[in-house]
């Protein structure tokens, strides 16, 4: 059988461990000059019995008068030397990328204390009474349902152009085929029985968690900008609904699909107030239909 380099290629990448397992026969016959035999190559690291049986096998190895032979020597030599990676070799991620700044955890800080609001009448008042001045047109020629829909339109806009400009996808992706490239090869290795190769491939998932949490950080940098503009809205809706004299009479209440006519702190939802169900239903649809719009639907896993 005639082997091309591509063919090489491929039988390697289907096969962990083999490309360690060439490059000893590679040495021990002198870059494919000369015969080998098992005894010449049995304790040398990356190869075992079977790896060598595999290179049989597949006739890159051919049976000589004293030994074997490598068939294609020029082929071997270019893809051993290649500098594409066969699926035994790791994918390597670019560490060098967007990371939390200053800015960024000044803006988580900021937000986690606002969100202290919720419990805490002053910060309430003073946060509510200056976001006033921004809804207030809003809410005096739309009914007050339709200012949580306008609300959340808003938020579900500016959430998704945040995740959108900040997350660097290239940098996640890396890190999602680099994962999966090492669950493939560790399933592989087990079809094949390979400890040795399992048993690096281990010990590579294990620094592999390293770049796992780079990407949560990666996806969790726009939540604390996401937060910082979201939070003074709820307080301000939670301000108007709570502490009463902004909403009249016929606004205290809507007609929620499914739940019926609830109060807007009344619950619709277990405890969840029938004005944090309306929002949420709003922001959810108007949120992935963005995300489809913008092809920002593969999140990272």
């Amino acid at each position: 059988m005639a082997w091309t380099a591509e063919q090489i290629q491929d039988f390697l990448s289907d096969n962990p461990g083999t490309s360690e397992a060439l490059q000893v026969v590679m040495d021990a016959s002198n870059d494919g000059d000369d015969e080998v035999e098992w005894k010449d190559v049995k304790d040398e690291d990356g190869m075992d019995s079977g790896r060598w049986g595999r290179l049989i096998q597949s006739e890159i190895l051919r049976e000589q008068e004293d030994g074997f032979v490598v068939v294609d020597p020029d082929a071997v030599t270019d893809v051993l030397g290649d500098d594409i990676s066969v699926a035994s070799d790791p994918v390597e991620v670019d560490s060098e990328g967007s990371s939390w700044h200053t800015r960024d955890k000044l803006a988580a800080l900021v937000s986690v204390g606002m969100m202290a609001g919720y419990y805490y009448t002053p910060i309430r008042n003073a946060v509510g009474s200056s976001i006033n001045v921004i809804f207030e047109p809003l809410n005096d020629v739309l009914p007050f349902y339709a200012v949580i829909l306008s609300v959340a339109l808003i938020t579900g806009l500016y959430s998704t152009l945040l995740q959108a400009n900040m997350v660097d996808r290239s940098k996640v992706k890396q890190i999602q085929e680099k994962m999966q490239n090492i669950t493939e090869r560790e399933q592989a290795a087990k079809e094949a029985g390979d400890d040795a190769a399992l048993e690096r491939i281990q010990d590579e998932k294990m620094d592999a968690l390293g770049d796992q949490g780079e990407m949560m950080k990666e996806n969790f940098r726009p939540m604390a900008w996401i937060m910082l503009l979201t939070i003074p809205a709820f307080l301000w809706m939670y301000w108007t609904i709570l502490d009463g004299g902004h909403l009249v009479p016929a606004e205290q209440s809507m007609v929620l699909p499914i739940f019926g006519e609830r109060e807007w702190m009344q619950g619709a939802i277990g405890p969840m107030p029938a004005w944090i169900v309306w929002y949420f239903l709003c922001s959810m649809g108007f949120t992935q239909l963005l995300r489809k719009t913008l092809d920002l639907d593969a999140t990272p896993t």
